[in-house]
């Protein structure tokens, strides 16, 4: 397997992706090099839907004990790879060899039985079920005729204690915060003895604490020989974690790491993209100008009807991105919400633009927060910012589709839509046969630029972007960062919203940091220290 080489040059973000490789190695040190078992063998794998081949003539593997990340922009090909070995789909060519033994793996039951475990993207949890009876589910144990579930907790709290992942047997699952969930379902992998671990896209909706308590368990995991092949698009995680890595890229293997210990960030990048990748956004100082958005005193309850937003009060002001900092699930969906108008408020206001041209939001709907210059880029793409089986076309005008130019009284131009998404597929970059393929059909990355391309093309007073790379991969998170600092350089108020706390640091002028419902901190975001925003994050307000 190739090995990559730094460049000829570093840059500073080069440097950074060091930096960063050394500290992280200090806090998960790697195991010794050992001859070990051969656990995954794979040779040849092919997989194609229709003209579009998702695999082609992959070779790995995985020794006993190790872990191995796998690498690629959205569409590589990873996750397609991942469900052949555990059985969720069958290859078209190739060989899937687990501890020697090469006959074809028919369906997850098989993978099971045969010692493989996978943790999906998208939990696998009944939420209306408790912790044990999710654990127990699909391999039901009997006791004088009846679901032995003192037996279930009984092997919940022996695994939680063996693998240090602290769960309560008897809580429901949905009322347990995401970070614990997945613990849930490694538990719930680990139940069935596996010598193979597959975790796609593990961290992808934790905090940072939780993801290094993640990686803290891989790696003891590993230490007691289990293996574990991981997707990740967040680099920090490979070299803080992996002891080996394969780069995918339109299906195919193009090299790997078999050391990690000389490599950045920069370098994992830039084989997954083909092309130098900026991580750290060079931007400008900021030069803000007038209150944009006026918060006081919000008050917002969540689906359950709890206080979600409690008394919070932010300024935002044009030409500055204001990052908002805080573990998921402490009032950021609601707060964004509440301010898109797709969620009433209770107490409090909103306001937008300062003095006389300000105009009171607070009670606005949707259709009315978008007329006042509200550009809204939501957290989760397919269910608020596409329609699936609109065209790309259709997309991008969704807000404004019985507007000029895109309208002349109720009839729709359909010729100004399409130049118009013509024009913006290429600013954007959105990588489509063209405008007129349904926006379902395109990769997560392309999704996001769709929705990012129909809002920031809008020119927004407000630019809300909330989780704004959640799920994309480096290139497109490059391309979307780019566009967020033009929009605020653009004279347009940013509000960040993210749990990707390296994302926050990257490209906020300031930093609001919120906890229980409420910003506690406000902090310059040239002073931000990651680990005093953490502390923040989790309610220390002594530190």
């Amino acid at each position: 397997m190739a090995t990559t080489t730094p460049g000829p040059e570093h840059t500073g973000a080069e440097a950074t992706g060091a930096a960063e490789n050394g500290g992280e190695r200090a806090a998960y040190a790697k195991t010794a090099a050992v001859d070990r078992e051969t656990l995954l063998e794979i040779e040849g794998l092919s997989k194609s839907f229709g003209t579009v081949h998702a695999n082609r003539d992959i070779s790995l593997r995985v020794d006993r004990g190790e872990i191995v990340a796998l690498l690629g922009e959205n569409g590589a090909g990873k996750s397609t790879l991942v469900k052949q070995i555990f059985g969720l789909m069958t290859p078209d060519a190739g060989t899937i060899t687990i501890k020697g033994d090469s006959s074809r793996i028919k369906d997850p039951k098989d993978a099971i039985r045969r010692g493989i475990g996978m943790v999906h993207q998208h939990f696998q949890l009944v939420p209306v079920m408790t912790v044990a009876e999710n654990l127990m589910l699909g391999h039901e144990t009997t006791k004088g005729g009846v679901l032995d579930l003192d037996g279930a907790r009984d092997m919940v709290r022996e695994l939680s204690a063996k693998h240090k992942l602290a769960v309560d047997p008897d809580a429901d699952v949905e009322d347990l915060p995401v970070g614990t969930q997945q613990r849930v379902e490694i538990l719930k992998a680990l139940s069935r003895k596996v010598d193979l671990l597959i975790l796609d896209e593990p961290t992808a909706v934790l905090t940072p604490q939780e993801t290094d308590e993640l990686l803290g368990v891989m790696k003891e995991l590993a230490a007691g020989g289990t293996s574990i092949v991981f997707i990740t698009h967040k680099l920090r995680e490979v070299l803080a974690a992996a002891d080996r890595c394969y780069v995918l890229r339109q299906g195919q293997v193009v090299g790997g790491v078999d050391d990690l210990s000389n490599t950045t960030t920069s370098d994992l990048a830039s084989m997954m993209v083909g092309r130098d990748v900026v991580l750290r956004i060079d931007k400008a100082e900021a030069t803000p100008g007038d209150t944009v958005l006026s918060i006081k005193g919000l008050q917002v309850k969540d689906d359950r009807g709890l206080g979600a937003v409690n008394g919070l009060d932010l300024d935002v002001r044009a030409g500055e991105i204001v990052g908002l900092a805080g573990i998921e699930g402490n009032g950021q969906r609601e707060l964004v919400e509440s301010i898109a108008g797709m969620r009433p408020s209770i107490a409090g206001s909103v306001h937008l633009g300062s003095g006389s041209d300000s105009v009171d939001i607070t009670r606005a709907g949707a259709r009315d927060t978008n007329n006042a210059g509200v550009g809204h880029v939501p957290e989760d793409r397919e269910k608020h910012g596409i329609v699936g089986g609109y065209s790309i076309a259709d997309n991008l005008v969704l807000n404004r589709y019985d507007e000029a130019p895109f309208a002349k009284g109720f009839i729709r131009d359909f010729g100004a839509v399409r130049k118009h998404a013509v024009e913006l597929r290429e600013e954007f970059d959105i990588r489509s046969p063209n405008v007129d393929v349904p926006a379902g059909a395109l990769s997560g990355g392309n999704k996001q630029k769709v929705v990012v391309a129909r809002e920031m093309s809008a020119k927004p007073r407000l630019l809300m972007a909330a989780q704004p790379t959640r799920g994309v991969d480096v290139g497109s998170i490059e391309f979307i960062h780019r566009r967020i600092v033009d929009a605020r350089d653009e004279g347009a108020a940013v509000l960040l919203v993210s749990a990707e706390l390296d994302e926050i640091l990257s490209l906020s002028d300031r930093i609001a940091v919120i906890h229980g419902g409420k910003v506690v901190a406000e902090i310059d975001g040239k002073d931000a220290d990651r680990t005093q925003i953490g502390r923040l994050m989790a309610g220390d307000s002594d530190h």
